[in-house]
């Protein structure tokens, strides 16, 4: 990648985020700019792109719960939006084929299909993207998202596999016996320590997997995702994504501006592209209601369905498809490639506001939540704690353990993993299954005879924090928020956001070891 690609890409990152939008928007913008100047990405750049892609797809499969794409709200609502919006854009294009309107002049139903068919589906890359940053791909909505993106990709590879004529290898059969490879896989990863050789054994990982699945032809990224599938339940798997984290965001910066690289179509390519962005709610608004009918709450299926409110990168797979068998000409590719730049453009500030938006609309659009809810997503009731800790890992458990010796049982551990929940119950702890940015929790709580006078949040995700201090704040909280940080600016960050305290989770570490050996003196007898 060009130095000066980079240099672009950052001063225009930088500027979407001093307007509150994600930096991918920035690293559109960047292609697009490099695009009108003549630059040309090449195969080095689609290359970056595709590593970047399978570092995120690999993550995916670290936290997927393969049970979970079996629940109808996933693979129900998957499948029955991507026929109705499939036949949808279908129809639209066949009239303005048939009424000979611009570039739709000519396609035929097959092409009309496959556009519609390439529209269907949402963008894997830019929802992982915004649920990340803003902590909310454990949340139950995220789960949703995710799980309906995979099995979209799953559809794709199918389709892929089909109309290419590409029958697997008979060697892909092999790929059944992969699960007998398991416990190899965990042993390697045990024994790979917590340094480099863990993220070596995550970046071997990924090329193996991608690359051995297009060996014997199928697609590398459902590669990626199940491979980290295979290794998700190991101890080390949130350690090993976290420590792929930077080189995925590295790396994706090079997919976004393959995408801006695209380039602009004509004027009259660029009013479909234009059509196509205006049509977006329609989209929207389908994934609202099937989520709603699927009995998740309004809260669930609004953030759930902004986060999916995109084209996506596999509609550009399945044009590029259609554009070499000669099924589309080579303009429908770069319309495809504008609608999803603008797509993106359209969505972010939406996700970046859906709390507030959530908190604006939600009694409006109460009347189609249904009256029964699916397991995991009622409204929990903390019960009559004093104080709250919200995230329940290491720093979180270290916390409720000190303060019920010191203070007895007025602590409630409140986390949104319900395996976490189920393991604090048989330790003996008393943890609820909530989600601390859910505006619903915070209702529920204000209806009982009192609030918090303390809420700890210890999770890890900075941005998740600053989002839960903004709903306490707002829902008029009056107690002390006490929270954890990982940099010392952050602290500063924070209590600008009005945390009352705020603690470097490493340096407290270290302070606490040091209490350690300060008792192990005192309580060591004295020498005569």
């Amino acid at each position: 990648m060009d130095p000066i690609w980079i240099a672009v890409a950052f001063v225009l990152g930088h500027a979407v985020r001093f307007v509150g939008l994600p930096p991918l928007v920035g690293f559109l913008a960047a292609g697009f700019v490099l695009w009108a100047f003549g630059v040309e990405g090449g195969e080095a750049l689609d290359k970056i792109g595709d590593v970047g892609v399978y570092l995120l797809l690999f993550g995916i499969g670290l936290k997927l719960k393969l049970g979970s794409l079996l629940r109808p709200e996933i693979w129900g609502v998957a499948t029955i939006h991507m026929t109705f919006t499939t036949v949808f854009y279908g129809i639209v294009f066949f009239i303005m084929s048939t009424l000979g309107l611009g570039l739709a002049t000519g396609l035929d139903l097959i092409g009309c299909a496959l556009i519609g068919f390439a529209l269907s589906f949402s963008s894997t890359v830019f929802a992982v993207k915004i649920l990340e940053e803003s902590g909310q791909s454990a949340a139950l909505h995220g789960r949703i998202a995710i799980g309906i993106l995979i099995l979209q990709d799953i559809i794709a590879v199918i389709f892929l596999t089909v109309s290419l004529g590409k029958v697997p290898s008979v060697w892909a059969l092999a790929l059944f016996g992969l699960p007998l490879l398991r416990p190899l896989f965990m042993w390697v990863m045990t024994r790979s320590g917590h340094g480099e050789l863990l993220v070596l054994f995550g970046v071997l990982f990924v090329f193996a997997s991608t690359n051995l699945f297009a060996a014997v032809g199928l697609k590398p990224d459902l590669g990626a995702i199940v491979f980290g599938v295979l290794v998700g339940s190991h101890p080390k798997a949130n350690e090993l994504s976290n420590s792929l984290m930077g080189f995925k965001d590295l790396f994706l910066v090079g997919f976004f501006l393959t995408v801006g690289l695209k380039g602009i179509p004509t004027p009259g390519g660029f009013s479909i592209a234009l059509m196509l962005t205006v049509l977006i709610p329609l989209k929207v608004a389908l994934f609202f209601f099937l989520m709603t009918r699927f009995r998740l709450r309004i809260r669930t299926s609004m953030l759930g369905t902004l986060s999916l409110a995109n084209y996506s990168e596999f509609g550009l797979i399945v044009g590029k498809v259609a554009t070499d068998e000669g099924w589309l000409s080579e303009e429908w590719l770069v319309i495809l490639a504008v609608a999803l730049a603008l797509s993106f453009i359209v969505a972010a500030p939406f996700n970046s506001r859906a709390h507030t938006l959530y908190k604006k609309l939600g009694d409006r659009l109460r009347r189609f939540e249904s009256e029964k809810r699916i397991p995991g997503d009622e409204l929990i009731d903390p019960g009559h704690a004093t104080i709250a800790i919200f995230g329940m890992g290491r720093v979180g458990t270290g916390a409720y353990d000190e303060l019920r010796r010191r203070m007895g049982d007025v602590i409630v551990g409140i986390d949104r993993n319900a395996e976490t929940v189920e393991q604090h119950k048989a330790a003996g702890r008393k943890v609820v299954r909530g989600d601390a940015t859910d505006i619903d929790f915070y209702k529920k709580m204000k209806t009982r005879s009192h609030e918090f006078q303390v809420v700890m949040l210890a999770m890890s995700n900075h941005q998740e924090i600053l989002t839960i201090t903004s709903i306490l704040k707002e829902n008029g909280f009056k107690g002390q928020i006490v929270a954890t940080a990982r940099y010392p600016d952050q602290i500063d960050e924070l209590k600008a956001a009005g945390v009352h305290a705020a603690f470097d989770v490493l340096a407290e570490a270290g302070s606490g070891f040091a209490d350690e050996v300060s008792d192990l003196f005192e309580a060591a007898p004295s020498e005569q």
